[in-house]
Formats: C-alpha cells, sequence, structure tokens
C-alpha cells in the first residue's frame, strides 16, 4: 500500500468524512491532480502549485497556499486562518461552509 493511502486510511472516523469532502472538491476541480506525501502529509500537485492537507486532532488544516491566493476563504473565514499561514478548519466550523467556497480555496491554491 503507497504511504498517501496508509495516511487516508488512518484517518479517525470523526475526521474522514470532512476528509472526503476535501478530497472530493479537489478532484472535481482537478481530476489529474497527483497526491503525494509531503511533510508527513497528503499533499495535491498540480503543475508547480501544492496544497496540503493535515489531518489533526482539532480537524483538517490546510499549507502551502498563498494569502492572495485562497480564493477569498481567509478574508470570509478570519477566524480560521492562524498567523503562521495556515487554515484550520474543525468539523463544527466546516459544517457551515459551503462546498462553493471550499472550491474557492482550492482553486486559488492550485490553479495556475
Amino acid at each position: 500500500m503507497d504511504a498517501v493511502q496508509e495516511y487516508i486510511d488512518a484517518i479517525s472516523p470523526e475526521h474522514r468524512p470532512l476528509f472526503d469532502r476535501v478530497h472530493r472538491l479537489v478532484l472535481d476541480a482537478h481530476p489529474g491532480a497527483e497526491m503525494v506525501i509531503a511533510y508527513k502529509m497528503p499533499t495535491y500537485v498540480v503543475g508547480d502549485r501544492r496544497l496540503h492537507v493535515g489531518v489533526w486532532r482539532h480537524g483538517l488544516s490546510f499549507y502551502g497556499w498563498r494569502a492572495d491566493h485562497d480564493g477569498g476563504f481567509t478574508a470570509r473565514h478570519p477566524e480560521l486562518s492562524s498567523d503562521k499561514g495556515t487554515i484550520r478548519l474543525p468539523p463544527a466550523a466546516a459544517a457551515d461552509i459551503t462546498d462553493e467556497d471550499l472550491r474557492g480555496l482550492v482553486a486559488g491554491a492550485l490553479d495556475a
């Protein structure tokens, strides 16, 4: 089994639905996206763009996006953005965020 699948298989049941939701949105927008492990987490690769999606106790964290390429996500949800350029998305907060809003983040991070 490859490292990406091992990581996904080890995601806790409380966070797996949110990971699967983000995974689906990424692949809907970029069906050819490659998934690799980088910095010990799944990373979506499209050309020279990267979006790292780590699963932690709080939920998902997004890394690798530039502040000016987040589709306006952090402007709409400043409470989810850390001062270190990380978006921390707990499942409870994700329940109030539309797929369209998450698509904006994915597009901002991965579109050329």
